[in-house]
C-alpha cells in the first residue's frame, strides 16, 4: 500500500493529537493544573531540606526541627495527592482521544473505496487499528505525561540551581551540550527505526492474518511448514529491526545517565571543597544536590521516554498516512435524488473501464446495455468477460474512465452513494457472515427490519428450518466467517438479506450455486417471487438456472458478443451455442 506524498516522519506527527486533546478540555486542565501542583510540590521538597538543616541541625532547635518536619511532610502529602490526581486525568484523557482516534481512522476506512482495498492488506489496516493506537495510547497516558513532567521539573530545577549556587550552577551547565548533542543526533536515526518496526510487526501481522483467514486452503494443502517458516522469516525480521532500534535506545539512555550523573558528582566534589573552605554553607550544599538530583533524574527519565515518544511518532505517521489517503469515490456535494418510486431503468453508454491494479487490460470496452424496468437480464461468458465488472460499477464500487452508468436517466456520479446502494440488493457468489446471530446476519439486509419480517425472510430463503434446529434458534451465533454453517446454509442467509431488503433493483451472482437439488428448487421459486416487478441482473455460469429469463447477454473480452433468449442464442451459434453445448453435453 502505498501513497503519492506520505508525510515527514518527525514529531510534528504528534500535533494530531492536539484537537484529539482538546476535545477533553477538563480532563486537560486538570493534567496541567495538577501537573504544576506536583512539579512545584517536588521543587519545594530541597527548600524543606536547607530549612530543616539550617535552621534544625545547625541550632539544635528542636522547635524548628518540628516545623521542618511538619513542612516536609506536608509538602509530600501535596506531592502524593497531586501526582494520583494527574495520574487519572492524563490516563483517562488518552484513553478517551485515542479512542476518538480509533473510530476516526475507522469511519475513514469505511470511506474508501475497492481500489484502494485492491493494494492494502488487511492484516496492516488491523495492526494500525491495533497496535499503531495502542502505543500512541501508551505515549499519551504514560509517556508524554513524563516527558513534560521532567522537562517542567529539569527547567524548574534548573532555575532553582542558579538561585542556589550560581558558581556550581556554571559547573553544571558545561555538561549540558555534552548532554543534548547526542540526543539530537540519536534521536533521527531512533525516529526511523521505530518507523521501520512497526512496519515489520504490521507486516507479520498481515502475513498470519492471511493465513488464518485461508486456514481450510493451508491445511487442505498441507502447507503449515510453509507457513510456519514465513511467519517466522516476518518475525526475524521484525526483531531484527527492534534489535537495532532498542540498541539505539539504550545507548542513547546510557550517555544521558552518564553524562548527567558524572556532571552531578563534579558538582558535589566541587561544593565539598567550599564546604570545607567555609565559602557554603551545608543546608546550601544539600539544597543544590536535591536540586542536581531532580534535574538529572529528569533528564534520565526523558531520555527514558525519548524512545517512546519517537515510536509513536512513527505510529502517529502510519496512522495519518491512513487518514490522509482521499477517497475517490464519495458522494457529491449537491446530489441528485433518484426518482421515486425507483422504476430501475439500468443504462451503460460507451463504458470504458480499467481496474487501478490492471491499467493495462480493460475489463469493459466501448460497453453498451439497457436494462428495461423489471426486467430479467442474465450476463453470461467466460472467465474475466466482464460480468463482475457489470456489477462493480452498477453498485459504484469504482467509476468508469469514460462513459455514463445510469439509473432510471441518473447519472450515478450524481447521485448519493448511500442513496445509491440502499436501491440495490446484492446476493453475492461468496457470501459474507459475520461472526453474530442468525437474526443480525440476516437483518444485515435491513437494519430496522422486525423479528417477525427476518424470519418470514429467512422462510422464503429456505433457511428457516436449519437456523430454528441450531440450540438457540435466531439467537444462535454463526461464527467468525460463518464457520458453523454449510456452504448452501451460508447463501441462503444472504438470500434471505437480499429479500429482507426489499430493494428495486436485485443483482443475483450465481446466487443458487451451492444448494442442492431440492433447496435450489425452493430457493429459486422464491428469487422468482422476489424478481418479480424488480429489475434484475444475474451473473450465471451455469445455463440451466437462466433458461426462463428475458434476456440473456453474452460477454466476452469486455464486450457484448450476442443477446437474446435462450433459444434465439442456441439458433445464432457462436460463443453461447458453445458453453451450452459443453455444459449439457456433461
Amino acid at each position: 500500500m502505498t501513497d503519492p506524498k506520505p508525510p515527514r516522519r518527525n514529531l510534528a506527527s504528534l500535533s494530531a493529537l492536539l484537537p484529539l486533546l482538546g476535545g477533553q478540555r477538563s480532563l486537560l486542565a486538570g493534567w496541567i493544573v495538577f501537573l504544576i501542583l506536583s512539579s512545584t510540590a517536588t521543587l519545594s521538597l530541597p527548600v524543606a531540606v536547607r530549612h530543616m538543616i539550617d535552621a534544625g541541625f545547625a541550632d539544635a532547635n528542636a522547635a524548628s526541627i518540628d516545623a521542618s518536619f511538619l513542612l516536609l511532610f506536608g509538602v509530600a502529602a501535596l506531592l502524593a495527592l497531586a501526582s494520583g490526581a494527574r495520574y487519572f486525568c492524563i490516563t483517562l484523557l488518552g484513553e478517551r482521544a485515542v479512542a476518538s482516534l480509533r473510530q476516526r481512522l475507522y469511519n475513514h476506512l469505511l470511506t474508501l473505496d475497492q481500489a484502494f482495498f485492491e493494494r492494502a492488506r488487511i492484516g496492516e489496516l488491523t495492526s494500525r487499528l491495533s497496535a499503531d493506537s495502542e502505543l500512541v495510547l501508551t505515549v499519551v497516558s504514560s509517556s508524554l505525561s513524563v516527558a513534560v513532567r521532567s522537562f517542567a521539573t529539569f527547567v524548574g530545577a534548573s532555575v532553582a540551581l542558579v538561585w542556589t549556587s550560581p558558581r556550581l550552577a556554571g559547573y553544571a551547565a558545561l555538561v549540558i551540550p555534552l548532554v543534548v548533542v547526542p540526543m539530537v543526533v540519536s534521536g533521527r536515526r531512533l525516529q526511523k527505526l521505530s518507523r521501520d518496526s512497526q512496519d515489520r510487526v504490521a507486516d507479520a501481522s498481515a502475513v498470519a492474518n492471511e493465513t488464518l483467514n485461508a486456514m481450510r486452503a493451508v491445511q487442505a494443502y498441507a502447507r503449515e511448514d510453509t507457513e510456519r517458516a514465513r511467519y517466522a522469516a516476518a518475525i526475524a525480521r521484525a526483531i531484527a529491526t527492534s534489535r537495532r532500534r532498542i540498541g539505539a535506545r539504550a545507548l542513547i539512555t546510557t550517555l544521558a545517565i552518564l553524562l548527567v550523573f558524572g556532571a552531578i558528582v563534579l558538582v558535589l566534589w566541587a561544593g565539598a571543597k567550599a564546604v570545607l573552605a567555609g565559602e557554603l554553607q551545608a543546608g546550601v550544599l544539600s539544597q543544590f544536590v536535591l536540586y542536581a538530583v531532580i534535574a538529572g533524574g529528569s533528564v534520565g527519565a526523558l531520555s527514558e521516554v525519548w524512545g517512546e515518544v519517537q515510536r509513536a511518532s512513527g505510529a502517529l505517521a502510519r496512522i495519518n498516512e491512513l487518514l490522509a489517503t482521499p477517497a475517490t469515490i464519495h458522494s457529491p456535494g449537491s446530489p441528485t435524488p433518484l426518482p421515486r418510486p425507483v422504476r430501475g431503468a439500468i443504462t451503460f453508454e460507451a463504458v470504458e473501464f480499467r481496474y487501478p491494479s490492471r491499467p493495462q487490460t480493460a475489463a469493459l470496452h466501448e460497453f453498451n446495455l439497457q436494462v428495461r424496468p423489471g426486467e430479467t437480464i442474465a450476463l453470461v461468458g467466460p472467465s474475466g468477460a466482464g460480468k463482475s465488472t457489470v456489477f462493480q460499477l452498477l453498485l459504484r464500487f469504482y467509476d468508469p474512465q469514460s462513459g455514463s452508468v445510469r439509473i432510471d436517466g441518473q447519472d450515478l456520479r450524481a447521485l448519493a452513494v448511500p442513496e445509491l446502494r440502499g436501491a440495490i440488493a446484492l446476493v453475492p457468489q461468496d457470501t459474507v457472515i459475520f461472526g453474530a446471530s442468525a437474526l443480525d446476519n440476516i437483518r444485515f439486509g435491513r437494519v430496522d427490519a422486525g423479528e417477525d419480517e427476518v424470519i418470514a425472510a429467512a422462510r422464503a430463503a429456505e433457511a428457516h428450518e436449519f437456523i430454528a434446529a441450531q440450540p438457540d434458534g435466531y439467537a444462535t451465533h454463526l461464527g467468525e466467517r460463518g464457520v458453523r454453517l454449510s456452504g448452501g446454509q451460508q447463501q441462503r442467509i444472504a438470500i434471505a438479506r437480499a429479500l429482507l431488503k426489499n430493494a428495486p433493483i436485485l443483482l443475483l451472482d450465481e446466487a443458487t450455486s451451492s444448494l442442492d437439488s431440492q433447496s435450489e428448487a425452493s430457493v429459486q421459486q422464491a428469487l422468482e417471487h422476489l424478481m418479480r416487478g424488480r429489475t434484475t441482473l444475474v451473473i450465471a455460469h451455469r445455463l440451466a438456472t437462466v433458461q426462463q429469463v428475458d434476456r440473456i447477454v453474452v460477454l466476452d473480452a469486455g464486450r457484448i458478443v450476442a443477446q437474446g433468449t435462450h433459444e434465439e442464442l442456441l439458433r445464432q451459434g457462436g460463443l453461447y451455442a458453445e458453453l451450452a453445448r459443453l455444459q449439457f453435453a456433461a
